[in-house]
């Protein structure tokens, strides 16, 4: 079986890929969708090692449509999170690589090659950022931090995305948004910030961090409360303690469930 060691080894260094000036950009989805030629060489260079590390194992990828599941162990990897940031040159990117047991989140690496920082997790032996441990804060709902973004690839969603965040936002302190959804994460886990919210993710963005955050101490759940299946694009909720997270989700829900009212249909109005 890999162990943690070797695989922050492995994800160092398919990091030395992103280490360039000279990269391609091609968009997938207009200007807000892109995939630079580092995705795909660090995402080329991840796959071949795991799979000679973990031999019939599985992976799931952002790029490319790379979805081989139906093995007792699964890569999920995201090559970098946060592709807008590294093509502009803003730190917040990742490269994130989860290994998922049957239905489990195993192994999470997130490593920020930019601003040197390695975040890991094994299932039970809690999270760490460059092998010291991290945790949760205990900071209360009104002192919160949120970290959360517009869902930029779909923006029919704009509207209800703003009307939860405004809603947040006069609840708690203040917000973030830093681009890129597992460093956002893996900053809760350590107590940077408090609450996390986003309308809707690939697996590959949320898999690796989200087991920091439980290892740490934190809760994560999809927008009603279910566990992540790490299988499929889904709304992601998470916050340091019991009580923010249901004061979270009681706040995610009821502004949903206003948006999909009769009432509140109007012109720019999206539900779920």
């Amino acid at each position: 079986m890999i162990t943690i060691e070797q695989l922050s080894s492995v994800v160092v260094e398919a990091a030395k890929l992103m280490t360039t000036e000279h990269f391609d950009i091609t968009q997938k989805g207009g200007y807000a969708d892109i995939v630079t030629s580092s995705d795909l060489a660090v995402q080329a260079f991840l796959c071949e090692r795991l799979s000679v590390l973990l031999p019939g194992s599985g992976f799931l990828c952002e790029e490319v449509g790379m979805r081989d599941i139906n093995h007792e162990y699964l890569w999920i990897i995201d090559p970098i999170d946060g592709t807008a940031n590294y093509s502009r040159g803003i730190d917040q990117c990742a490269i994130c690589v989860a290994l998922r047991h049957h239905a489990d989140i195993v192994m999470g690496v997130v490593y920020v090659p930019r601003t040197g920082e390695m975040f890991t997790a094994q299932k039970g032996h809690g999270a760490f950022r460059n092998g010291k441990p991290i945790h949760v804060s205990d900071r209360p709902f009104a002192n919160a931090v949120v970290c959360t973004a517009f869902s930029v690839y779909h923006k029919e969603y704009t509207d209800i995305c703003a009307d939860i965040i405004v809603s947040l936002f006069r609840q708690c302190n203040d917000f973030r948004r830093f681009g890129a959804c597992a460093p956002e994460l893996c900053y809760l886990a350590m107590g940077r910030c408090e609450l996390y919210f986003e309308y809707m993710l690939g697996p590959w963005d949320f898999a690796a961090a989200s087991l920091v955050v439980t290892e740490a101490g934190g809760i994560i759940s999809d927008l009603h409360g279910q566990p992540l299946s790490c299988l499929e694009h889904k709304g992601v909720i998470a916050a340091n303690s019991a009580e923010n997270f249901q004061k979270l989700l009681e706040t995610v829900q009821g502004r949903m469930s206003l948006a999909s009212t009769p009432s509140s249909r109007g012109e720019g109005s999206n539900g779920l």
